[in-house]
């Protein structure tokens, strides 16, 4: 964040939040609010939403009990900097998380870039969305779906939900826990200044390293094995006599 030209990392009394009722989307009320002129680090949180949304257009399942929350971000960084913004994010999520999951728990994973697992069982939605708003500045939000007591019935991916591992949270705690941690891991990625810390602090919490996954590209489908994140954080498949390849964005599956 850059004010009156002088270049200063965030602090967790520089965000505010909303808590609102039922909404068509947490990040939908984010982007209205950009529009609006809101400057950002705004976090708007809802009891349950109508019309949740997923990656790829997917329906969201936004029950009350859940924690649904979007932050909002203007100019958050410049462009060839944004794409390690949500290895930030799932950090961010992860540490949350961590705080309310018992010691004994299953493990607790990110899958790349910014799924999170227990047990290898996805129990977080992370969506980010861009769009340039009319007075010229870049508005993107950071939608979060946490499945704390009930959890979709149809997904691609297996899923479970914090009651399932025997955690009893309520939304507002495990905000506020998520609040926190958001402010502290965007002050480390620095506007993607800090890439180098998180791409190794997500290293540290990477699910699946060296198995053999298959990457759903929108056109094609890939299979190889999973060597890990590049410094700037793209996945890197090996795929045997073919080498190595980056990849920037797609679905993982292992096995």
């Amino acid at each position: 964040m850059t004010k009156g030209g002088e270049h200063r990392r965030i602090s967790l009394d520089d965000f505010r939040h909303e808590a609102l009722g039922a909404v068509a989307s947490t990040n939908s009320e984010c982007l209205a609010r950009a529009r609006a002129g809101d400057f950002g680090l705004l976090w708007i949180t809802a009891d349950s939403q109508t019309s949740g949304r997923g990656r790829r257009g997917r329906a969201w399942a936004s029950e009350p009990g859940n924690l649904y929350a979007s932050l909002l971000l203007i100019d958050p960084a410049p462009m060839e900097r944004l794409a390690s913004l949500p290895l930030a994010v799932a950090l961010a999520v992860h540490a949350a998380i961590r705080a309310i999951l018992p010691l004994e728990a299953l493990p607790l994973e990110v899958k790349w870039p910014n799924d999170i697992l227990i047990g290898r069982k996805k129990v977080c939605g992370i969506l980010l969305e861009g769009e340039r708003v009319a007075d010229g500045r870049n508005a993107l939000v950071v939608g979060i779906g946490i499945n704390i007591c009930t959890k979709p019935e149809e997904t691609v991916y297996p899923v479970t939900s914090l009651a399932d591992q025997g955690v009893s949270v309520s939304a507002p705690e495990l905000f506020a826990h998520l609040f926190a941690s958001m402010a502290a891991i965007l002050a480390i990625w620095d506007e993607g200044r800090g890439i180098a810390r998180i791409v190794d602090l997500w290293r540290a919490v990477a699910c699946g390293i060296g198995e053999k996954i298959t990457v759903n590209l929108p056109d094609r489908s890939i299979s190889g094995y999973f060597c890990g994140i590049d410094d700037k954080g793209m996945l890197i498949l090996d795929r045997g006599e073919e080498g190595r390849m980056a990849i920037a964005a797609g679905d993982v599956f292992f096995g």
